[in-house]
Parts: C-alpha cells; sequence; structure tokens
C-alpha cells in the first residue's frame, strides 16, 4: 500500500534527520585535516556534501531500531557505509566517463578542469591529472570507511566481536561482489545483446547495488542486537529485504537513467544508450524488436559516437516496446517478494520506515 500524505511526510523527516547526523559526524572527524593537498581535501568531500540521498545510512539506522537497538550508536558504521558507497561512485564515473554528478562535474572532471586552469597542462596531461585524481580520492574515501567502522568499538557493550566481523565481511564479501558486478558491467557492454539472460543482468545488478544494501541492513540489525551471527532469522531477514530492495533500486535507476529529468538526476539522461549498458529495459526491448529496429539499437547502443537524433530513436524504441514497463513491473515485483521478510519484527516506527523505503525506491523521481 502505498504511502498516504501523513507517513510520506515522517518517512522524509526521517532521512532528513538521519542524513544531518551523517554529515555532522563526517564535519567533526579529526582526520579531514590529513587530507592534503587541497585537490585531495576538496574531490574527498565533493559527493559527500553534494546532496546525496545518503540512503543506505538511513538503512542502516532503521535497522537498528527495528531490532531495538540505538541507532545513534550505529552512527559510525551507517557514515562508514555512506563512504564506502561513495568511493565505489568516484571509480565508477571514470569507468563511464560520466561528466556529472548530482548537477556537479564528478571528481575526474573536475580537476580536469582545474588542472587546465594552471601552468604547464595540455589536454591529454589534464586528463591523467584528473583520472589520477579520482582514483587517489576513490583510496582515500575507501580506507576512511574503514577507519571509521573500527570507531564502532564500544569496550562498554563488548561489541568488538560485531566490528571485526563486519569489517571483515565490508572487505571480503561486499568489496568483491561490488568489483565483479562493475567488471560484468564493463564486460558486458561488449557482449551480444540477444545473449544477455535477465538472470545474468540480475546478478549483475545485485552485485552492483544489492550487496551493499544487504550489509547495510545486515549491520544495523548486528549491531542493534549486539550479535556476529548473519544466520540469526532478525538479521537474515533483513538483510534478504534489503538486498532484494537493492536490486529493485538499480532497476528504477536504469529507468530514470532513460526517462528521468536531467536537472533532477544531476547527470545526463541517455548516457546509458551511448555506454552500450546491458539493462533489463534494454534486454526486453531488443527481444520485442524487428530486424529493422534491432540494427539501429546495434548501430547506437554502445557508439559514443551515436547522434542524439539516433540516441532519441533508440530511447523511444525501448519504451515503445515496453522496456521500462517491463522493468517497472519487475521491480515491484521484487519489493512484493521480499516484503514478507519484515514479518519477523515487531511493530514499530522503523519497521514502517523499511516498509516505507522499499515503497520509496520504485517511485523516486531521482
Amino acid at each position: 500500500m502505498p504511502m498516504n500524505s501523513e507517513q510520506q511526510q515522517q518517512f522524509f523527516d526521517a532521512l532528513a534527520e538521519r542524513k544531518t547526523w551523517v554529515l555532522d559526524y563526517l564535519a567533526q572527524d579529526r582526520r579531514k585535516t590529513l587530507f592534503v593537498p587541497e585537490d585531495i581535501h576538496d574531490a574527498v568531500y565533493s559527493y559527500v556534501m553534494a546532496g546525496g540521498k545518503v540512503l543506505r545510512p538511513c538503512v542502516l539506522y532503521f535497522a537498528c531500531g527495528a531490532v531495538g537497538g540505538d541507532e545513534r550508536l550505529a552512527t559510525p558504521a551507517a557514515v562508514a557505509v555512506e563512504l564506502f558507497h561513495t568511493w565505489t561512485l568516484v571509480h565508477d564515473d571514470i569507468m563511464d566517463r560520466d561528466p556529472l554528478r548530482r548537477g556537479q562535474p564528478t571528481v575526474h572532471e573536475e580537476f580536469r578542469r582545474r588542472a587546465l586552469e594552471r601552468p604547464g597542462y595540455t589536454e591529454s596531461e589534464a586528463q591523467h591529472y584528473g583520472m589520477s585524481i579520482g582514483m587517489m580520492t576513490g583510496e582515500v574515501q575507501h580506507g576512511w570507511a574503514v577507519s571509521l567502522l573500527s570507531e564502532l568499538y564500544d569496550r562498554s557493550s563488548d561489541n568488538a566481536e560485531v566490528v571485526l566481523w563486519l569489517i571483515q565481511y565490508l572487505e571480503t564479501e561486499v568489496l568483491l561482489a561490488l568489483v565483479g558486478g562493475q567488471t560484468l558491467d564493463i564486460q558486458y557492454t561488449k557482449a551480444s545483446i540477444d545473449t544477455m539472460s535477465e538472470e545474468v543482468v540480475f546478478d549483475m545488478l545485485w552485485r552492483k547495488t544489492g550487496a551493499l544494501y544487504q550489509f547495510a541492513g545486515m549491520a544495523g540489525a548486528m549491531i542493534g542486537l549486539n550479535i556476529a551471527n548473519p544466520k540469526h532469522p532478525k538479521v537474515k531477514a533483513i538483510a534478504d529485504f534489503t538486498g532484494g530492495c537493492g536490486t529493485a533500486f538499480q532497476l528504477q535507476d536504469d529507468i530514470l537513467g532513460l526517462i528521468g529529468d536531467e536537472a533532477t538526476l544531476g547527470k545526463p539522461v541517455g548516457s546509458d544508450i551511448r555506454e552500450g549498458k546491458r539493462t533489463v529495459i534494454l534486454c526486453h526491448a531488443f527481444q520485442k524488436a524487428t530486424c529493422v529496429e534491432k540494427q539501429l539499437m546495434l548501430e547506437v547502443v554502445g557508439n559514443p559516437e551515436a547522434s542524439d537524433d539516433k540516441v532519441q530513436r533508440v530511447k523511444q524504441l525501448m519504451i515503445a516496446l515496453g522496456g521500462v514497463e517491463y522493468a517497472r513491473v519487475l521491480a515491484e515485483q521484487r519489493i512484493a517478494t521480499v516484503m514478507d521478510n519484515l514479518d519477523v519484527l515487531p511493530v514499530s516506527p522503523y519497521k514502517q520506515y523499511l516498509i516505507n523505503w522499499a515503497e520509496y525506491l520504485i517511485g523516486r523521481s531521482f
């Protein structure tokens, strides 16, 4: 059942409040003085302070509260998850050659521009500098995330086992899932569209997005229960729920990447077509296309030099052939499938926030 206006306002207020907790914690961290020179400092903070939704930390907070924990004690872990997500965005933008993120230049693009304003840089040298700053920024954010996660340790609550388990899991299973998913995403851009099965695409989506959402839910529940057991009924239920919702989130992302508003999204709409992204939308539309339509798709998808007119034609084809509607239905089905996992949780505002979050993922416009 969709949120009513009162629930919607309460949910958005809850997101805004927890976003403040995350940003305040980041702003107060004593290590920010170590981020030198100025380019590294500015790059590390650029995405974090650019108005992201901070959904992953909020999921961690909600999961912690839903099992009866004190969510404010989970703040180091919530901030760590946001930074971990952020470094993957910085590197993802380099790999996708994206010029915009959240309505501003991506890290590698911003520092390419800055280099060109300085003496001694040619265009190629400026591009190399921008990518170098992007790579190092991701490394700093990754390390910072793990360091912050260690700050979760509290001698009085004897939670060392939980902290160590979360760090190990994040740096093995989650990291390798993300890297594997991103690698597959790149490889698939060169794979024949007609050979891509829905199962293969869904596996990639889970690795790229579902794995970190699963971790956020799992971490919040473990912290709230102070137990390092992924098989605990409540931990597993929340992890399965948030991981499944994460895949639905990526489906909605793919929809918005095709039909969203550029000003709202903060990045170019249609760039997935030029990059050759193998989305559920594309694969479904290709199966329904005529021979002539398939030929146009093969000519345009994955072609960075494709004209705006041809990209628009392929975009309209993908919509007309039912790709967008098909992905939307799949996202809704995925949410419905995992919703029953929350039955093990007692009724609480936090449980309701998790439900509202799932509904928000497939109804959002950015």
